[in-house]
């Protein structure tokens, strides 16, 4: 009989609806979304907080507790939230609207287009748990928010990498006239573009690094997995350059355009949304409109299908968006 002792792995779990995507021992802050709205708030008077039951989830409860007579508790009533922030906004207030994305796009999809968007009024949408990042399945994984809101006229649409993406887009998108739908990252935020002298621009793309081989236009979170999928491949002489696009809509068609005109480069668009409607076809439209043709082109994005209930690393590595089934895809392609 054997002496070797095998040590067991932690059995992974359902994540929680709060659960963090940072991987263990990541540097993260804490409720970004939630400090930078308190602290918008002490100069900007007009600013108010909604939310439909989820203040603590969705980390509006910072602002509750530091502005209790501007914040509003609509209950679980989505499209009596987005209606109501519709009514703040002719009142003079920006609101501040806060839920879950599958119920602030699916629920409440008549009541954002056309109570809020017809009249360009000025509410601010911000959403938690886009895309696949809960474990809870179709029920609560908006995997295809993107789609739905891109096709509302005239709504800006923001997702932010990491901590300091969302941050720096609060005060922007306060200052901003007219609807805006931002993805939202809650909890404990990974931070990682401090690393490469990064400041949000509402409306513009900007390149992290460059590269000769491949070049990966990303959203959200996979902005942070392209920047490890670029060092990884950098150790198979495979040079990635990453370009963040955190504003969804308007596209920055200039600098996307300019970066795929560049010869010789694989262009891979990289985001946690489904196939269909999102940052993907956005940008393959923009390329065949304008004719910009690269070497090639391809999606690392979520199937067009109801995803599995499960814990996260498991689910983004079946679907392909962990930076290990990212890597790996970009090698076959190459």
């Amino acid at each position: 009989m054997s002496n070797t002792t095998q040590t067991k792995k932690p059995r992974l779990t359902t994540s929680a609806m709060i659960a963090s995507i940072a991987s263990e021992g990541q540097r993260v802050k804490a409720a970004p979304f939630g400090k930078a709205l308190v602290e918008l708030a002490q100069s900007r008077t007009d600013i108010v907080g909604m939310t439909a039951d989820l203040a603590k989830y969705t980390d509006l409860h910072l602002f509750a507790q530091a502005q209790p007579e501007r914040f509003f508790q609509m209950g679980m009533a989505e499209q009596l939230l987005m209606a109501a922030a519709g009514g703040m906004a002719k009142e003079g207030f920006v609101p501040f609207a806060t839920t879950y994305a599958v119920f602030g796009t699916r629920r409440a999809y008549d009541f954002v287009h056309q109570v809020i968007a017809e009249e360009n009024l000025n509410v601010k949408m911000c959403c938690a748990l886009p895309g696949l990042t809960t474990g809870y399945g179709p029920s609560h994984q908006a995997t295809e928010d993107l789609a739905l809101m891109r096709g509302i006229p005239g709504l800006t649409i923001i997702d932010p990498c990491d901590a300091l993406d969302t941050e720096q887009a609060v005060p922007q998108i306060a200052a901003h006239q007219g609807p805006v739908y931002m993805r939202l990252l809650r909890g404990n935020v990974p931070l990682v573009l401090d690393e490469y002298d990064y400041k949000f621009e509402l409306g513009k793309a900007k390149v992290l690094r460059g590269g000769n081989d491949v070049l990966v236009i990303s959203s959200g979170f996979m902005t942070m997995r392209s920047l490890e999928v670029a060092d990884q491949l950098k150790a198979d002489n495979v040079d990635v350059a990453v370009l963040h696009v955190p504003t969804i809509k308007p596209l920055d068609e200039a600098t996307i355009l300019a970066e795929v005109a560049r010869p010789g480069r694989l262009v891979v668009v990289a985001e946690n949304h489904s196939v269909v409607g999102g940052l993907g076809e956005a940008v393959a439209g923009l390329l065949l409109r304008t004719g910009t043709l690269p070497k090639a082109f391809r999606q690392v994005a979520l199937p067009d299908e109801f995803l599995d209930a499960g814990a996260l690393p498991t689910l983004h590595e079946r679907y392909g968006i962990s930076a290990s089934a990212m890597g790996q895809q970009i090698k076959s392609w190459l």
